[in-house]
């Protein structure tokens, strides 16, 4: 079974691994990959073998936002059919730890997230042929292109950092940083009922991006950063903040534009970063984090096949298996690319 594989910085290869190719047991089905999305954390393995503290320590299939046509189901399984589209969690928390306990399953202390190398033995990607799931992983995605359908964890993502902001109905919203979580943050807040929603990056073609996903008002920060100094009168504009760059520059030069009051939700993770904290008490900002998700991923599901969210015009890429390099090169260029795919063999 091909594999998309991470080796070290900058040695992807596409290798014969056995893992996903045997029979479904008892409550999983056997999954025929369709699409997969190149994430960020996936680009920081590629680039540079790891981020932070996170090493590879060991080859590892990469990826984790994937669907696919399921090909059998286990003993157990209800709801899901032999040929039917699902969209595939990443997620897959123990139930049993103090966190899960408490529902906090993204959390959970013995997470196995696929294409993490954070535990060792590293836990290995979705990106492959051929997967074994359980069936609460599963998203039935019925209406939805694999491309689609395969958007849902990024989307749950967005979710779930709207979640942590609190009600959106009628505020006014910032989203710092425009790459794929940046507008699924946008579409997030406009679903919310975001009143105003201004996005800030340093390119016009993600800006462009943005404004296409609903942004009001796009800032080039790098050619115009007046225009943001403008919404910081009388003590600022913005309700919430969607942090979604992981820059400190960004944060930085958001705060003056929040009023009092406001709420920062720290979305990307650029690693550790130095917070403007006297700005941040003078105004009584609250700070939250957002890390991953859990049933929002199903939200997120159901509110494409609705119509209610459209991811589609973020698929920018899409890349046959065998020219995995060539996409990974391709959407690490914030020129040209918002979200690149992999197209699996066999898909439709």
């Amino acid at each position: 079974m091909k594999s998309i594989v991470i080796h070290a910085a900058k040695d992807l290869r596409i290798d014969d691994r056995d893992e996903g190719i045997s029979a479904p047991s008892t409550g999983e089905v056997a999954i025929r990959v369709a699409a997969g999305g190149i994430c960020g954390s996936d680009l920081h393995y590629y680039n540079h073998g790891g981020f932070g503290t996170v090493r590879l320590r060991e080859p590892m299939i990469l990826g984790h936002e994937v669907s696919g046509y399921i090909t059998q189901v286990g003993a157990g399984v209800t709801g899901l059919s032999v040929g039917q589209l699902v969209a595939v969690s990443p997620s897959r928390p123990c139930h049993d730890c103090r966190y899960c306990r408490e529902a906090k399953y993204n959390h959970c202390l013995n997470m196995r997230f696929y294409g993490s190398a954070m535990p060792f033995p590293h836990v290995q990607g979705a990106f492959r042929e051929h997967l074994i799931a359980d069936a609460a992983q599963c998203a039935p995605a019925d209406g939805l292109s694999p491309g689609e359908a395969a958007m849902a964890e990024p989307l749950a993502v967005c979710l779930h950092a709207a979640r942590q902001a609190g009600p959106l109905l009628g505020k006014s919203v910032l989203v710092t940083g425009c790459g794929p979580i940046g507008l699924l943050c946008i579409l997030a807040a406009r679903r919310a009922g975001a009143n105003l929603v201004v996005a800030t990056d340093l390119g016009p073609f993600t800006l462009g991006m943005a404004k296409a996903a609903g942004a009001d008002v796009t800032i080039n920060m790098g050619t115009a950063p007046e225009m943001l100094a403008e919404f910081g009168a009388d003590k600022g504009t913005f309700d919430v903040l969607f942090e979604c760059s992981g820059a400190a520059a960004a944060l930085a030069s958001a705060v003056p534009a929040m009023r009092p009051g406001g709420t920062i939700v720290q979305v990307g993770m650029g690693g550790d970063m130095m917070l403007p904290v006297q700005a941040i008490t003078a105004k009584e900002l609250g700070l939250r984090g957002s890390f991953r998700f859990h049933d929002e991923f199903f939200t997120g599901v159901s509110l494409m096949q609705k119509g209610l969210i459209d991811v589609a015009p973020l698929i920018t890429h899409r890349f046959p298996m065998d020219d995995a390099v060539r996409a990974f090169e391709t959407a690490g260029d914030r020129k040209q690319a918002m979200k690149a795919q992999i197209v699996f063999s066999g898909s439709h």
